[in-house]
C-alpha cells in the first residue's frame, strides 16, 4: 500500500469520534468482522488508527478505497462543509430514464477529458442521492486528497448540492461534468448555500411546512363597555390576543419545523418622494442599502417574534417568504420594495 495512502486512512479515522470508529468502519466494509475484532477501540486513537493501517495494508487498500471511508465520514458529519445549491436546466420538460452506471461513465469521461490527474469515487444512498467525491491535481501533480470537491446529485431532481474545494478555478470543470452527465443544457448557481445538507434540501424540494399568509386586516369594531370585573376583561383579551397570533403563525409558517437559515440579506432600491416646490433632490437617483439578518436559527427566530411580543402579529410577508424567494435562484432586485437577495444557512 502507497505511504500517501496509508496516511491519508490513518488522518481520516483520527476525524472519527472514539465511539463511532467501529460503526464507520463497519459501514466502510473493507475490513471483515474478523479483522475488526482484533482491533482495541479503548486505547489511543492514534493508536487505533494504526492498527487500522495495518489491516489496510493487509487487504492492499488503494486510495479508492480510502475515499470511499472519507465519503462516508462526511455523509456522517455533512454539516462541517459548506455547502452551495446549483439548479441545472433543460430545454424539453420530457423525463428520461436515469442510468447510474450511464451517469457515472459520463462524468469520469467529462471530467478526466479536461483533467488527468484527478480521483473521482462515487457512493449511493437510500434516498436516491449520489454522492461524488472528486480529488483534484494538476497535470503535473498528483490529486490532493485532503482539499476534495463533494457533489450530492438527487437523480431524476434539477438540483446539485455542491461543496467546493479550495480550487475554485475547478468548479466550471465540475459544472460541466454535471450537466453531461445528466442530460441537461445548463447549470447556475442559486442564491443558496449553508452547513446544513439537509434544510437547504427541505427547501428546494418543498419538504416543510409552510402556508401562504392569508390574513386581511379588518376594522376595528366598537365594543360595549359593560360593567364587568377589570381582570376578567384582561384576561379574556389576552387569551383571544394569542389565539390570534398563534393562528397568523400558523397561516404564515406552519405547523412543522423551519429549515435551518442563518443569515438572510436584503437590497433596498426606492426612490424618494419629496415636495416638487422645494426639490430637496437634484439628481433623481434610486436610494440603495442592504438590510441583513443574522441568527443561528433565523426562520424559527422570527416564527418567535409574534409570540413572545417583541413584534405584531401578522409578520411583513417580506419576512415569512425567505423560503419562497430562495428557491428563485436569480438575483432578487425590485424597485421600490424589500426582497431577499441572498441566503445563507449555517
Amino acid at each position: 500500500m502507497d505511504e500517501t495512502v496509508a496516511e491519508y486512512i490513518r488522518r481520516t479515522v483520527l476525524k472519527i469520534p472514539r465511539d463511532e470508529i467501529k460503526v464507520m468502519l463497519q459501514k466502510w466494509g473493507f475490513l471483515s468482522e474478523e479483522q475488526l475484532q482484533t482491533l482495541n477501540f479503548r486505547q489511543m486513537k492514534d493508536n487505533i488508527s494504526q492498527e487500522v493501517v495495518q489491516l489496510c495494508e493487509e487487504n492492499s487498500a488503494d486510495i479508492k478505497q480510502a475515499a470511499v471511508l472519507d465519503i462516508i465520514y462526511n455523509h456522517i458529519y455533512q454539516n462541517k462543509r459548506m455547502w452551495s445549491v446549483y439548479h441545472m436546466k433543460k430545454t424539453g420538460e420530457e423525463l428520461e430514464y436515469f442510468d447510474l452506471t450511464e451517469f457515472k461513465k459520463k462524468f469520469k469521461r467529462s471530467l478526466r477529458s479536461a483533467l488527468k490527474n484527478v480521483t473521482i469515487t462515487f457512493r449511493e444512498y437510500e434516498d436516491n442521492a449520489i454522492w461524488i467525491r472528486v480529488a483534484w491535481g494538476t497535470p503535473y501533480r498528483k490529486p490532493n486528497q485532503y482539499k476534495p470537491s463533494y457533489v450530492v446529485y438527487h437523480s431524476q431532481t434539477p438540483y446539485v448540492f455542491i461543496s467546493a474545494s479550495v480550487l475554485k478555478s475547478n468548479l466550471p470543470l465540475l459544472c460541466q461534468a454535471l450537466i453531461v452527465a445528466s442530460n441537461y443544457q445548463d447549470i447556475c448557481e442559486m442564491e443558496l448555500r449553508g452547513h446544513s445538507l439537509n434544510s437547504l434540501k427541505d427547501i428546494v424540494f418543498k419538504r416543510y411546512s409552510q402556508n401562504f399568509q392569508s390574513y386581511c386586516p379588518k376594522p376595528l369594531q366598537e365594543r360595549n363597555t359593560e360593567p364587568e370585573s377589570v381582570d376578567l376583561r384582561i384576561t379574556e383579551e389576552n387569551r383571544i390576543e394569542k389565539e390570534r397570533i398563534q393562528r397568523l403563525n400558523r397561516e404564515a409558517f406552519g405547523d412543522g419545523p423551519q429549515p435551518i437559515l442563518e443569515f438572510a440579506q436584503y437590497r433596498l432600491e426606492t426612490m424618494f418622494k419629496s415636495d416638487p416646490k422645494t426639490d430637496v433632490l437634484d439628481k433623481k437617483e434610486p436610494f440603495r442599502c442592504l438590510v441583513k439578518f443574522s441568527s443561528p436559527h433565523l426562520l424559527e427566530s422570527l416564527k418567535s417574534l409574534a409570540p413572545a411580543g417583541m413584534a405584531d402579529a401578522p409578520l411583513s410577508p417580506l419576512l415569512t417568504c425567505i423560503t419562497q424567494k430562495a428557491r428563485n435562484y436569480f438575483r432578487i432586485r425590485e424597485k421600490k420594495g424589500l426582497f431577499p437577495e441572498s441566503f445563507v444557512s449555517p
